[in-house]
């Protein structure tokens, strides 16, 4: 069956509205295409180098993003560092009243911020909406409860918070945590992501600052802003979330620094089967640890299992991963209308056809090594419109027994590839998922809850669910990682707000270089 884009979901459709919602941040290169503009030193201008963004649903071009070099950056840094002064001394209702303004604009415009996420970074509808959703619900929740956070005396941080994100999640981990910084009296500064997200930041920070809330956004490339971003000393915290090498960068420049930081970095989350019977159970959360395609942080692309249980196991997994639905999110049958619901799909695109590619070479590379390929998806049969660039594209693959030697053993993909490990042994269970050195969560399925407590004392994640996934969580609850996959101050529920802000008894829950802390999960 032929399929279409669903009427009113081009992108052409999709950038008018965001052109109409926010026009002050849009300008035209001489030849006619839309660029972003950068929001620095108080209001959107047309500076920097205009370089193309593809999307990854199509790989056809969507806006040109201005990127900035470091000197420009470091005036706006300067002129955020002003505004911080001035903000740090606002009256906390009238920061609490700027920030609800800014999250009432913001659900006005729900709808085409959620479709800007599908067409920048390949989410379906479903979750396209659930990001901005958790992202206004959340900071809802902080300006109800923040009275009560800095009731014990706590005030802003000397100068700006410094947010470098990465792209999967620009509305509920980027934004949530720039309007709660503000909520808690700082200015803001977000380095737009590189490989998508731009015009739903756009969009989103025009509203924001419509608002009245000192936010600063800009683009340009991290090995030329992260010496500014991260080290200049206006800045007060650093805010990192992305992968190992370029958090490990970050966590370096700021050795001979007492400055606040918080990086979130990636782990490899391992989900551990031993004595377990309740494969109903499992195979529910199975299928929804596919949702967009595993590019997720807590996401789990490894289990280890028991011996014993490995065929039960298969008999309720590859069925799972067999019917995980993937493709273009907006393609739709000719018979579709208006008010129809869109693609219900687990995962569109990879964020780039280069990380597709990289991907792929993994689990050749895998297999190549001695890895068993127990399941190899297929583009074919996937709906996508004719003659569309599926690139970007990637099938869910599952490898049994990946060599000690292969990327996939110890690193997270990234991407809807699972390795399946078998032991023998709680102690090759327990070093088997403890790969990576430190993960943001783990989980075990088991029978017998008690030996589930006692082995879950020995993982190396953050949080660990006793046959239940475990995620990043909202409002009151904290976050954070284990070993290698998180340095500095935890965040999440009051504890984000700690991060922000100075005083008060006791000191932060995080991992420091002279003491780790943790609070209850």
């Amino acid at each position: 069956m032929a399929l279409r884009l669903a009427d009113g979901t081009s992108w052409s459709d999709t950038l008018a509205r965001a052109v109409a919602a926010a026009p002050e941040a849009f300008g035209t290169t001489p030849d006619g295409a839309a660029t972003l503009h950068n929001l620095v030193e108080g209001g959107w201008r047309a500076v920097g180098t205009p370089s193309p963004v593809r999307t990854p649903v199509d790989n056809t071009v969507l806006v040109n993003l201005a990127r900035l070099d470091a000197e420009a950056a470091r005036g706006a840094v300067a002129h955020a560092a002003a505004a911080h002064r001035e903000w740090a001394q606002t009256p906390l209702a009238e920061r609490k009243a700027r920030v609800d303004d800014a999250l009432d604009a913001l659900t006005a415009h729900r709808d085409l911020l959620a479709m800007l996420l599908v067409w920048e970074i390949g989410k379906p509808w479903r979750l396209a909406c659930a990001d901005v959703d958790r992202a206004l619900d959340g900071v809802r929740w902080y300006v109800q409860e923040i009275d009560r956070m800095l009731a014990d005396g706590r005030e802003p941080l000397p100068g700006p918070v410094s947010n470098i994100a990465s792209w999967n999640y620009p509305m509920s981990v980027l934004v949530h945590a720039e309007l709660v910084q503000l909520l808690a009296g700082n200015a803001v500064i977000a380095k737009t992501p590189s490989q998508g997200g731009a015009v739903c930041l756009t969009v989103a920070h025009a509203l924001m600052r419509r608002a009245g809330l000192p936010a600063t956004l800009l683009s340009g490339s991290g090995e030329e802003l992260s010496e500014v971003l991260v080290r200049a000393p206006e800045i007060g915290a650093v805010a990192f979330v992305g992968g190992r090498s370029n958090g490990g960068k970050v966590a370096a420049a700021l050795l001979d620094s007492d400055k606040r930081h918080f990086i979130e970095q990636e782990g490899l989350n391992a989900w551990g089967i031993w004595n377990f019977s309740q494969w109903d159970l499992l195979a529910a959360h199975l299928k929804k640890g596919f949702e967009y395609g595993k590019q997720r942080c807590t996401a789990y692309p490894r289990f280890v299992v028991q011996r014993d249980l490995v065929d039960e196991f298969l008999d309720v997994y590859l069925p799972v991963v067999r019917s995980v639905r993937f493709g273009h999110p907006l393609a739709v049958g000719e018979d579709w209308s208006a008010g129809d619901p869109l693609p219900e799909l687990d995962f569109g695109p990879l964020i780039s056809a280069a990380k597709a590619e990289e991907l792929r070479r993994k689990v050749d590379e895998a297999v190549r090594g001695g890895a068993v390929p127990l399941h190899r998806g297929k583009l074919d049969g996937a709906p996508f419109l004719d003659g569309q660039d599926t690139s970007a594209y990637v099938a869910p693959a599952v490898l049994l027994a990946p060599p000690g030697r292969s990327r996939l053993m110890h690193a997270e993909p990234f991407g809807p590839v699972d390795t399946i490990v078998v032991v023998d042994t709680t102690d090759e269970l327990l070093a088997q998922m403890n790969a990576s050195n430190g993960a943001l969560v783990a989980s075990l399925a088991c029978d017998d809850e008690e030996l589930a407590g006692k082995l879950a004392v020995d993982l190396q994640a953050f949080k660990v669910g006793i046959n239940k996934p475990r995620s990043r969580g909202d409002r009151e609850e904290p976050f954070g990682g284990r070993g290698a996959s998180w340095k500095g101050a935890f965040v999440g529920g009051d504890l984000l707000v700690q991060a922000v802000t100075v005083g008060g008894d006791g000191r932060l829950y995080g991992n420091f270089p002279d003491y780790s802390s943790y609070p209850a999960t």
